[in-house]
């Protein structure tokens, strides 16, 4: 099943079912009027939606064309979004980049931080910041969505209550990190506003590419037109899905439509970093990475951060190439002050 939340000039927009190829969507407001209001009461709601998406998909009702560019992401705004680094391969090169070393302990305990759920923006809504001097990052990721998750639940039960995936755009500024996370108390200004795909799907969608709580397929960023990263997001995620929303609720509960991050997809080659695209690798899925490689073969970095007027796309297709979340895309502009 898929599913999409339309800008309807209020907070949380109003829910639709889209079609399997994305080319059409009706609205779900008699089962459901928001997505939130869907996962409040999954249980009732999920076999109503599955019913009206199959309709929607046989013809039985014909629904009215679906524009992504219409679309919120998913969750609008949720009561939890927590990012995990599931790839840590990622992690030690971004630490390297600010003369960190990664302590043993990531390997076997996922690193994850709580961030801003309150403004989420649209997949092609503009990303608006004050300045491009603060060394803006896109980091290109899936997430996944849960119904109400208890606290202290192993991640063999964690896995039943996975029940929409989505992409993620984690907007980082890379300048501020260090300065935050030298105060010891974790990422804020250095994390805007983030952006989810145009589509949450329920992990059937995938078919066999849903594989151990891992998506088996490609993770495409293309930065200012050009593909920037292709990694396989199923290879080196040290932590599946359900261990990261087991690790979030290892001390509380996790409320419907909480929201978990798989952190930045990422891949090493033959044991070393990936190569760029344009050497013949699988790329990068953050501009920290390609900049991290630079400096080892270099000594120097060479690509520079988003600047105001840059446009970052990310999208997965399945295996016949059909997109599956639709396509977060996204221009850097100025942040004017409207008041």
């Amino acid at each position: 099943m898929k599913l999409a939340t339309l800008k309807d000039g209020s907070r949380d927009g109003r829910l639709v079912i889209v079609s399997k190829d994305l080319t059409r969507c009706v609205a779900a407001a008699d089962i459901a009027a928001t997505l939130q209001k869907a996962l409040d009461n999954w249980t009732v709601a999920e076999p109503q939606l599955q019913a009206l998406y199959n309709e929607l998909n046989n013809g039985a009702v014909s629904g009215e064309p679906f524009d992504e560019t219409a679309c919120e992401s998913p969750l609008p705004r949720a009561y939890q979004w927590a990012d995990g680094s599931a790839y840590v391969n990622h992690v030690e090169l971004v630490r390297k980049a600010r003369g960190a070393e990664l302590p043993e302990s990531f390997w076997t305990d996922p690193l994850m931080y709580q961030g801003g759920s309150d403004s989420f923006i649209g997949p092609r809504d503009q990303i608006p910041l004050p300045s491009d001097d603060w060394g803006i990052d896109f980091e290109a990721e899936i997430a996944v969505i849960t119904d109400d998750v208890p606290m202290a639940i192993t991640p063999e039960k964690a896995a039943g209550h996975i029940k929409l995936l989505m992409l993620v755009n984690d907007v980082s500024l890379r300048g501020l990190i260090p300065g935050e996370l030298a105060k010891g108390f974790g990422f804020f200004q250095s994390k805007p506003s983030s952006a989810f795909s145009p589509v949450a799907i329920t992990p059937d969608e995938l078919g066999d590419a849903w594989i151990d709580g891992k998506v088996d397929l490609p993770l495409l960023s293309t930065l200012n037109g050009d593909l920037f990263g292709k990694p396989e997001a199923g290879v080196d995620m040290t932590f599946n899905f359900p261990t990261l929303v087991a690790h979030a609720a290892k001390s509380r509960p996790l409320g419907a439509g909480a929201i978990i991050g798989s952190g930045t997809v990422s891949n090493k080659e033959n044991g070393d970093p990936g190569r760029p695209v344009k050497e013949g690798g699988l790329g990068y899925s953050c501009i920290a990475e390609i900049r991290m490689i630079e400096t080892i073969q270099n000594g120097s970095p060479e690509t520079s951060f988003m600047k105001f007027g840059d446009r970052i796309s990310i999208e997965m297709k399945d295996k016949a190439g059909q997109s599956i979340f639709g396509r977060i895309d996204q221009e850097v502009v100025k942040y004017i002050n409207a008041e």
